[in-house]
């Protein structure tokens, strides 16, 4: 029960609709009791001209009525019926529209709001997250597991709440008539419950297994769709291929599974109500037949109870429905309880101004068990160049990942300004900095939106501005629709040195203090990387610059250079002073044949 709460947590802004669609499930239900009881007069007086006899004693008000219908000419009664049932129809159609057209849109409320919350809490995430979670399957969660549960707050709520009312009027309909004869029918419903609950139990183990399929599928899909010119290259297409099969193998054995154990609910329940109406038939027709029950009542006992198969039907659908639903709920929290490794402090500071320079104090930092950075004291000065290079896996760009506190160090700070950067704001320190990297990160949008970054405050002028500084407006303005062009998923539809160039305007347009270039020309052709290094040069003119590069040609300007090595500052120096030293450094150089250079 705590479980399904949490579930229905998600509709608690809605709680105020869902009240107005109870009520109109009571009237509903009212009617449709109402409609059910016109079999009585109807068979007793209409049909068959006999008196209303009912076995059960009636209120005072309820004896009056029921004399008074006996009292009425058959052909009145049948006009009076005309006109009751039309009225009963056309209120309990109105009431049944309004009620499901209310739980529906509740339904998709819920699902619009645990999609952004899902979103939002994904965006709030620090990378250390990212790490350990695939994209599919992240992509799984917002959209298979929330489906499930709009199912369960929509049809299953609306089902719970109608089917329940249902059952309690067709349950005091019979036991009122004729509590001998429900007494025998209700004997078989601990059977019915017993096989709900155990069936229930099983569907939910399976959901969350065939959730995991499908989040497995959305992972292949994902990966080889952004892979695909490695999948092509590598003749990797039968691998692949056969990688989805078997898992969409695995998720359609899951759903079968999950299918035949929801279908035998409804022919089972089916069969124990056809059997309760069976021992029902037998004891009830003995009473017609000796006059103590007139058929008309015989109908709506016999009407009630098989009325009360329907709901018992679905209530075991929405049953195996919630299961399903608290599954994709689990997996849904899994993701919405997950602690925001970095975060605001509660008094956080605004970042306005760099000033002064950037100190790295004594920082460690781990992946887990892995050791990535030890010990690392570092002192930039505003408007430097620090370069860091090293071997891969040395550390070094998650030494500039802390400084943008996309992770935060186990040990030790970073001061800018010496401010510690865990006390000041997120998005102050982030505006300080911009980030020019090896895989430039553009989006399926026009030119003009991967410049401005979602930015309101920028004007055309002030993006050809940027655009003419990184080389890049010329080949913009001859692309058919210019700044408006659709660059295609990562920017697919622009050469490496065109989204390079694009990057660079996007970091110019910001006009950060810091800047931040991550082997920014390490995958380029010789004259892409001249436009782009032209570039850069402007981009880096006035700011204080982390640069990571391989290609130890283009750092031997630095003002500083730090060489790392399994996480360690082994050298400092600058170009000059390094390779002068015969040290790691210059060893990397000569592999490079750069001696000359």
């Amino acid at each position: 029960m705590r479980e399904y709460l949490k579930l229905l947590r998600f509709s608690r802004p809605y709680l105020g609709l869902f009240g107005i669609a109870i009520i109109c499930m009571v009237f509903s239900t009212i009617f449709d009791g109402v409609s059910l009881t016109m079999i009585v007069p109807l068979a007793d007086i209409v049909l068959t001209g006999q008196k209303i006899i009912i076995p059960t004693r009636l209120p005072s008000f309820l004896n009056v009525f029921v004399d008074r219908l006996n009292s009425l000419d058959r052909q009145v009664m049948l006009s009076y019926m005309l006109i009751a049932t039309i009225a009963l129809f056309l209120f309990k159609g109105l009431f049944s529209f309004l009620q499901g057209f209310i739980m529906s849109d509740i339904g998709q409320r819920v699902v619009r709001d645990i999609r952004s919350k899902l979103y939002a809490k994904m965006q709030s995430l620090s990378l250390d997250y990212f790490t350990h979670k695939r994209g599919g399957e992240l992509i799984s969660r917002i959209t298979n597991d929330v489906k499930l549960v709009e199912n369960a707050v929509s049809y299953g709520s609306t089902d719970l709440v109608y089917q329940s009312l249902q059952v309690i009027l067709f349950t005091f309909l019979i036991f009122y008539i004729h509590a001998k004869l429900a007494l025998i029918a209700f004997l078989l419903l601990p059977l019915i419950s017993f096989s709900i609950f155990k069936v229930g139990r099983r569907l939910r183990k399976l959901s969350y297994k065939t959730q995991e399929r499908m989040a497995d599928m959305n992972s292949i899909l994902y990966e080889t769709i952004i892979g695909t010119r490695i999948v092509k290259a590598f003749n990797m297409e039968d691998y692949e291929i056969a990688r989805f099969n078997q898992v969409n193998r695995d998720y359609y054995k899951l759903t079968m599974k999950s299918v035949k154990r929801m279908l035998l609910l409804s022919p089972f329940t089916e069969f124990m109500g056809a059997l309760a109406g069976m021992f029902v038939l037998f004891w009830a027709g003995r009473d017609v037949i000796s006059g103590r029950l007139s058929f008309g009542v015989f109908g709506l006992f016999m009407g009630s109870l098989l009325s009360l198969m329907r709901p018992f039907k679905k209530l075991s659908q929405v049953h195996s429905l919630n299961q399903q639903a608290l599954a994709a709920s689990n997996r849904i929290y899994e993701v919405l309880d997950v602690p925001t490794t970095v975060y605001d402090k509660p008094k956080a500071k605004q970042l306005t101004d760099f000033r002064n320079n950037i100190v790295f104090e004594d920082v460690w930092f781990s992946y887990g068990n892995q050791q990535v950075l030890k010990g690392i004291d570092l002192k930039v000065k505003k408007g430097r160049i620090l370069a860091i290079v090293g071997p891969s896996g040395a550390g070094k760009t998650t030494l500039v990942d802390l400084l943008c506190r996309f992770y935060d160090p186990q040990k030790g700070r970073i001061l800018i300004d010496g401010i510690d950067i865990k006390e000041v704001t997120l998005k102050s320190l982030r505006q300080q900095i911009g980030i020019v990297t090896q895989e430039t990160i553009l989006f399926n949008d026009t030119i003009r939106a991967n410049i401005v970054s979602g930015r309101t405050d920028v004007s055309q002028k002030q993006i050809e501005q940027a655009t003419m500084q990184a080389y890049a407006h010329d080949f913009i303005k001859a692309l058919p629709q210019g700044y408006d062009t659709i660059i295609g998923d990562r920017g697919m539809k622009l050469s490496g040195g065109e989204r390079q160039r694009i990057a660079i305007a996007r970091a110019l347009l910001k006009d950060p203090p810091i800047l931040i270039l991550d082997e920014a020309t390490s995958q380029l052709d010789g004259e892409s990387e001249r436009i782009v290094q032209e570039a850069l040069n402007r981009l880096i003119e006035g700011r204080t610059v982390f640069v990571i590069a391989h290609r130890l040609s283009t750092i031997r300007t630095a003002h500083n250079i730090v060489v790392i090595d399994k996480g360690i500052i082994v050298e400092r120096g600058t170009h000059s002073e390094l390779i002068a030293k015969e040290g790691l450094y210059k060893r990397l150089y000569q592999v490079q044949n750069l001696e000359g250079l």
